[in-house]
């Protein structure tokens, strides 16, 4: 016998982020992934984007999810463009154990 899939499973949708980091040497990072805890993994065992692998170890300040890969990846776009005085803005008004 299958086991009985609840309706929630039906409805479960792939979250998309964008995400800032901050990296070791205290310059920001601005990416995007379908997995935060893997990709924040993967950052810090050197395997993630070549501009991070040298500023190990990275933390995760910043992160808003979306239903669209579309969406996170124009966000992304959005948080690069941002100065460094505006990512620490959103950094310091961010509550990351609340999210």
């Amino acid at each position: 016998v299958a086991p009985s899939r609840g309706l929630g499973d039906v409805y479960k949708r792939q979250m998309y982020y964008a995400y800032l980091l901050q990296c070791a040497d205290n310059t920001i990072y601005a990416g995007y992934t379908n997995d935060l805890s893997q990709r924040i993994e993967a950052h810090n065992n050197g395997i993630g984007a070549k501009y991070t692998r040298s500023r190990l170890p990275v933390k995760l300040m910043y992160y808003e999810g979306f239903t669209s890969k579309s969406e996170a990846l124009k966000r992304e776009a959005t948080l690069k463009r941002l100065s460094r005085k505006q990512k620490i803005k959103l950094i310091e008004d961010f509550q990351i154990d609340s999210h």
